[in-house]
C-alpha cells in the first residue's frame, strides 16, 4: 500500500545523510531508536533535521508502543524509546531497563476517518457510525489493536463512550498498530476508522479521505513519553536531547500533537 511504502521510506531516509563521505561505511552504525507508529512521519522529518544540523544519523523503527516494549524487554539492542503512552515507559523503568524515567514530549489525538466514497460522514461524529449501523450501512472499520497500541485503546474508549463498542466489534478489522490501521482505513474495502490525527496530516492521507477530530475528554489522554533505554550511547543521547528543542517540537505541533508544559 502506499502509505506503507511511504512509512517504509522514511525509515531509510532517516538513516541516510546527505553527502556522506565514503569513510561512512567504516563509521558505528546508527543508534536504533524505537518509536510508536503515530510518529512515522513527524520523527522522519525531524531525524532528517537532526542529520543535517547535527551531522548524527538514527535508524528509526516504529511500532506498537506495547510490542516495541515486549522487544525491549526481550533485549532488542534500541537506545532511545518513543512511547505513545507513558505507562509503557514506566514499566521499563521499573524494570531497570531505562536512563531514568524519560520526559513527556506530546499529546496525540485520535479522529474518525472516512475514505473517499464511504457513506460515513466524519462531521457527524460517531453518533453518525452508530446510525450506519443500525440502518445496517456499517461495512468494516479500523482501529489499532486496543491488546498493546495505545490509539487503540483511546479508540475503543471513545466507542463505549458513545455506547457504540459492542455494537462495532464485528465490523472491527485490527491494525497490529495505528499506522496499519490508518492503512486499512484507507484501503477502500472500508467505510472508515479512528486513527492518529498525526497521521491524517501526512501528505499520502491528506487526499485520501475527511475526518474529524473526536473530543479529547471522550478517551484517557495519550501522554507521550520518551526515555533513553541501558545501552544509550552519545548519539542517541544528543537525538533525545534535539527532540526536546524548539524546531523539533514545531515539527511535532505541524503534525497536531499537543505539547506538554
Amino acid at each position: 500500500m502506499r502509505l506503507a511504502r511511504d512509512i517504509r521510506a522514511l525509515v531509510v531516509a532517516a538513516v541516510v545523510m546527505a553527502g556522506c563521505a565514503p569513510a561512512c561505511a567504516a563509521a558505528p552504525a546508527p543508534p536504533a531508536i524505537a518509536a510508536a507508529s503515530d510518529l512515522s512521519f513527524a520523527l522522519g522529518e525531524i531525524a532528517a533535521g537532526f542529520a543535517r544540523d547535527r551531522g548524527d544519523r538514527v535508524n528509526l523503527v516504529f511500532g506498537s508502543s506495547g510490542v516495541l516494549t515486549r522487544q525491549i524487554r526481550d533485549g532488542a539492542p534500541f537506545e532511545l524509546f518513543l512511547s505513545a503512552d507513558e505507562t509503557f515507559v514506566d514499566q521499563l523503568a521499573a524494570a531497570g531497563l531505562t536512563r531514568g524515567r524519560g520526559t513527556p514530549y506530546a499529546l496525540g489525538r485520535i479522529v474518525l476517518f472516512a475514505p473517499a466514497g464511504s457513506p460515513l460522514a466524519p462531521a457527524d461524529g460517531l453518533d453518525g457510525l452508530g446510525r450506519l449501523i443500525n440502518g445496517g450501512h456499517a461495512g468494516r472499520f479500523a482501529i489499532a489493536n486496543p491488546e498493546h497500541a495505545p490509539y487503540g485503546r483511546a479508540a475503543e474508549a471513545a466507542l463505549r463512550a458513545h455506547g457504540l463498542w459492542e455494537a462495532v466489534s464485528p465490523h472491527l478489522v485490527l491494525g497490529e498498530n495505528v499506522s496499519q490501521a490508518a492503512q486499512f482505513a484507507t484501503a477502500g474495502n472500508t467505510v472508515g476508522g479512528i486513527i492518529a490525527y498525526s497521521l491524517v496530516l501526512a501528505p499520502p492521507l491528506k487526499d485520501r479521505g475527511t475526518y474529524a477530530l473526536i473530543p479529547a475528554g471522550e478517551h484517557p489522554p495519550l501522554r507521550q513519553q520518551m526515555v533513553l533505554l541501558k545501552r544509550a550511547g552519545a548519539v542517541a543521547d544528543r537525538f533525545y536531547r534535539y527532540l526536546q528543542e524548539p524546531g523539533a517540537r514545531v515539527i511535532l505541533q505541524r503534525f497536531g500533537f499537543a505539547l506538554p508544559d
